[in-house]
């Protein structure tokens, strides 16, 4: 079985769907490099996009066409000032060209070159769509991916040198009983245990780097969210929350920065109501963040982006979490993400919200557990429960948008993991 890091499940992404928006950009961003491999990108003359099922019948609600168009123009959604998307779309639709990976023109008329093929479900996958790119003497080069859930994107065959190429951790962690004997045997805690394993793809300083620049980015859109008002895209009216709560639950206090916004909440009474209160708070702000085309971590999905922030924030916040925490959160959460997605799945199209919301709230449990100084026992125990109290959860959102139940469910998911 495949190896998968903890940072392929807890990662930065874009809103508002890890399958919807995040699978097809980084799906069009392959189609270039497919291109590039046989031909330059000024050969081409034209491009289509087939969206088939899933994709194709929610796809404008959660910027499956904008996320399709930003990626085959080459921007990566790990940099772009994402406020310049709704400028760089309406170009792209006024004009009715496109620079194909930001560096060959093409004409690009949106309402014929992204056809939404509703009726039409590819076997293999829900969230299939199908790119074409055509050359001056008439021939194709065509491929179909499918979007499979946490911004993950396959190919219905994967290539034997795929296959090949995969890192094989030095002791191979598919099951959670795998973890415990492993713990058991070397004496290590999780934490200490996927450690070991996720040198295989980077270095200590390199593993703790990039766990310390999720964190930098969870907090930065905590913030945004807890400090942004308005009504969310997409038409169903839906007001943001977590700024009105944030003001509600600071009162008169004066802050001029991220820094000192946390140093307030960390400052405030650590009571039971005080704290559900806060957690539902950064919960709300990251998915307010989500539906509306912001940066996220995706943890495992965008769905349930709010989850693993708010609950790491809870453990920074009022339980005194540093630096060493924060990394072992992180790598712990994801380790246990990795489990869900080798052996179930982690797409709500495929398994519903308790692939989403349900594996969030169980990889967060595991980490606060770790953080508390559970044992590895105690650690899979807390993910189990977490994942137990969400089985059954259906993938049910109005209008196909991620919003409502979605962004509340996000406020649940925290608090199940807390108390489990």
């Amino acid at each position: 079985m495949e190896s998968i890091s903890a940072f392929e499940i807890i990662k930065v992404g874009i809103g508002p769907s890890s399958s919807h928006t995040m699978g097809p950009w980084n799906a069009a961003m392959m189609f270039l490099e497919l291109i590039k491999e046989h031909h330059a990108l000024s050969e081409v003359v034209e491009v289509k996009v087939y969206l088939y099922g899933s994709l194709a019948l929610t796809g404008v609600g959660h910027g499956t066409d904008i996320a399709v168009m930003m990626g085959l123009a080459g921007e990566d959604f790990t940099l772009i000032d994402t406020t310049t998307i709704p400028e760089k779309i309406g170009k792209i639709k006024k004009e009715g060209v496109l620079k194909l990976g930001g560096q060959h023109t093409i004409p690009f008329p949106y309402e014929s070159a992204i056809i939404f093929e509703k009726s039409i479900f590819l076997p293999f996958h829900a969230n299939g769509m199908t790119f074409e790119a055509s050359l001056p003497d008439g021939s194709k080069i065509t491929e179909t991916y499918y979007s499979i859930g946490g911004g993950f994107v396959t190919l219905e065959n994967q290539r034997v040198a795929e296959n090949a190429n995969r890192i094989v951790t030095p002791y191979p962690c598919h099951t959670a009983g795998t973890i415990a004997t492993c713990c058991n045997t070397m004496g290590l805690s999780v934490y200490q245990l996927v450690l070991l394993n996720e040198q295989a793809w980077r270095t200590l300083s390199e593993i703790r780097h990039q766990a310390l620049y999720i964190w930098q980015e969870i907090r930065n859109c905590i913030y945004r969210g807890t400090h942004s008002q308005g009504v969310l895209p997409g038409g169903l009216g839906v007001k943001r929350r977590a700024g009105d709560l944030n003001r509600k639950l600071l009162g008169e206090a004066v802050y001029s920065d991220l820094e000192s916004w946390l140093q307030l909440i960390r400052n405030t009474d650590k009571n039971f109501k005080n704290i559900n209160k806060w957690v539902s708070c950064f919960a709300l702000a990251v998915n307010e963040e989500n539906a509306s085309f912001g940066r996220v971590i995706t943890a495992p999905t965008n769905g349930a982006s709010g989850v693993i922030p708010a609950v790491l924030m809870y453990g920074y916040c009022f339980e005194d979490f540093d630096e060493d925490q924060i990394v072992k959160f992180i790598l712990v959460a994801g380790e246990i993400g990795t489990l869900f997605k080798k052996n179930a799945t982690i797409s709500a199209a495929v398994g519903g919200c308790q692939a989403e919301i349900g594996v969030s709230s169980a990889m967060a449990a595991a980490a606060l557990t770790e953080c508390l100084g559970g044992s590895p026992g105690q650690v899979l125990m807390a993910a189990e429960i977490a994942m137990e109290h969400h089985l059954g959860l259906t993938c049910d959102p109005i209008a196909g948008l991620v919003q409502i139940p979605c962004i509340e469910r996000n406020s649940m998911g925290a608090i199940k993991a807390i108390t489990a």
